[in-house]
């Protein structure tokens, strides 16, 4: 099981990781309804290190970026459902549009994205200048978070 952790203890445990070698791997999102797709887009992005780190949309994020009604789950309920995923070692919430100022802050060595944020990827800059890597990977057909609800909200 991984660990909450603020912003400020994330910096000091990414430091560590540092001393300790380890590649530290970091994704985002707000993953309001947890489905097949986030868990897959997760295992591929641990597969690429030691530690994953799962950064999270905050409650107000969400709202600002996909309306009053999101999110569904709150945040330290989509919290503690990533943590219970085996491939998540870390979860900390963003209040943000974007997660570019905690990747800065973080320093990850290897940022990923799945494909549909390819002609976006906040934080790409910061991570390549420091000799990170910035990933895509594609998505699982017919999974989206915004597409179940449609679809049980339009159920007959």
């Amino acid at each position: 099981m991984g660990t909450f952790y603020s912003r400020a203890e994330l910096a000091e445990q990414r430091a560590l990781w540092k001393r300790r070698g380890k590649t530290v791997v970091f994704t985002n999102g707000c993953y309001d309804l947890l489905h097949p797709g986030h868990i897959r887009l997760l295992e591929q992005a641990r597969s690429l290190g030691d530690v994953l780190i799962l950064a999270l949309n905050s409650d107000v994020s969400v709202r600002r970026m996909k309306g009053p009604s999101r999110p569904i789950i709150a945040e330290n309920e989509r919290a503690a459902a990533a943590l219970a995923l085996a491939a998540v070692d870390a979860v900390t919430l963003f209040d943000e549009d974007t997660p570019r100022e905690l990747i800065a802050d973080i320093l990850p060595d290897v940022l990923i994205k799945g494909a549909d944020w390819s002609h976006f990827i906040a934080g790409r800059e910061e991570v390549e200048a420091a000799g990170g890597r910035v990933l895509t990977v594609s998505l699982e057909p017919g999974y989206s978070t915004t597409t179940l609800i449609e679809g049980l909200i339009n159920q007959p």
